[in-house]
């Protein structure tokens, strides 16, 4: 128990930092959301219930462009699949959890969560199941519980903005900010340009479907570069 406790700890530390991130996105969701036409009871509930800041913001987007539920949903899907590359990547250390810690360890996967215990468990191969299990749940403590409030936040400042200030132009901005740090490597450069050349290029394809698209071809082109690569 002390161990476990101390691992909790150890992952609130490491992901303080992230609070730098999640502060000013979760508020901007709650401002976009509230712009979108949406009250303050389903704003919070796409950051509870979906609780991924890209899929959010894309689902928000193509409702305001009136696309059908359908494409609304498999976008939404599309952007969280890297979710299950995430949970299979932490399955060997995880998956011998309880039932009920593995629901809550699915719940709160997210980037910020899979990224920092990824890292720990790889540096430290002794864990313990209970210290991989609480070192995870610390980082859920400062990355997703702040995550609910700085979107209500966002919901109730976005509420009194007058009905003629359009901030739209925040939901690009929020991608660009979310994937280009990512941008390491050339597979993923010609990813993300493969996708922008053919977003530019599909506009003209109803119900938004140009999004899934081009989303598709940029992996497709990136993922194929990568093999090419690695040969």
């Amino acid at each position: 128990m002390a161990s476990s406790t101390t691992a909790y700890w150890r992952g609130i530390r490491a992901a303080l930092p992230f609070l730098l991130v999640v502060a000013p996105f979760g508020m901007l969701f709650g401002v976009v959301g509230t712009e979108a036409g949406l009250n303050l009871a389903q704003v919070m509930g796409f950051s509870v219930v979906i609780i991924a800041g890209a899929a959010q913001f894309t689902a928000v987007q193509l409702m305001q462009e009136q696309a059908p539920t359908l494409i609304v949903l498999a976008s939404a899907l599309a952007v969280n699949l890297r979710m299950a590359m995430y949970a299979a990547s932490l399955a060997p250390h995880l998956g011998p959890a309880p039932g009920w810690q593995r629901i809550l360890i699915a719940y709160f996967n997210v980037d910020g969560t899979y990224a920092l215990s990824h890292m720990e468990y790889e540096a430290k191969p002794a864990l313990t199941l209970s210290e991989k299990v609480g070192f995870y749940m610390g980082t859920a403590t400062v990355i997703c519980f702040p995550w609910y409030l700085a979107t209500w936040i966002g919901a109730v400042l976005g509420a009194s903005i007058p009905a003629g200030l359009s901030i739209d132009f925040a939901v690009p901005v929020a991608f660009m900010s979310f994937f280009a740090p990512a941008l390491r490597t050339l597979p993923h450069v010609a990813a993300a340009v493969t996708a922008i050349i053919l977003a530019i290029l599909l506009q003209g394809v109803p119900y938004s479907l140009w999004i899934l698209l081009a989303g598709a071809g940029g992996m497709i082109v990136g993922a194929e570069l990568e093999r090419r690569m690695a040969k």
